[in-house]
């Protein structure tokens, strides 16, 4: 699948959560989602991102915004990523990789002349009525929660 364009209405999804239950697409109805996605817990890459956005977390909160990070690792990896670095936003477990196909991340890669499959590190905005407002693509880990920032703050009616 290729990846949704901006003003498309986002996938439906409906995965396990760390909240404890699943959360879908329709859960997310009257406020903004930051949904990230990433390769696997816990390696560089993926803390560092995690960490920026923890840090930033209060900060996109008040942008009426929810933060999702999107893995194909399961609920127990997840929980120990929470836990290890105290991330405030929940996790989702996409183990069958449907959530990463439908949005287009579920991409081959190559690593010194390997061929393989994994997830694209890419971030979806989709606003409070379930349209992609905005996607970055090969996310850069350092500095992307103040992306995320500067395109939240263009979306709000009041420009802040």
């Amino acid at each position: 699948m290729p990846i949704p364009s901006e003003g498309s209405k986002a996938p439906e999804f409906n995965l396990p959560s760390t909240s404890g239950g699943a959360i879908a697409l329709k859960d997310l109805k009257g406020k903004n989602a930051v949904v990230y996605f990433y390769p696997k817990d816990d390696t560089p890459g993926c803390t560092v991102e995690a960490c920026g956005l923890r840090n930033s977390f209060k900060e996109i909160e008040k942008h009426n915004t929810v933060v999702l990070g999107v893995s194909p690792d399961p609920i127990n990896s997840h929980e120990k990523f929470i836990s290890k670095f105290k991330l405030p936003f929940i996790l989702l477990a996409d183990e069958d990789k449907k959530m990463c196909r439908d949005y287009g991340v579920w991409v081959e890669k190559s690593m010194y002349g390997r061929k393989y499959m994994g997830v694209a590190r890419t971030t979806f905005i989709i606003d409070s009525a379930g349209r992609i407002a905005r996607v970055f693509e090969k996310v850069r880990p350092e500095g992307h929660d103040q992306e995320i920032l500067v395109a939240l703050k263009s979306l709000s009616p009041t420009g802040g």
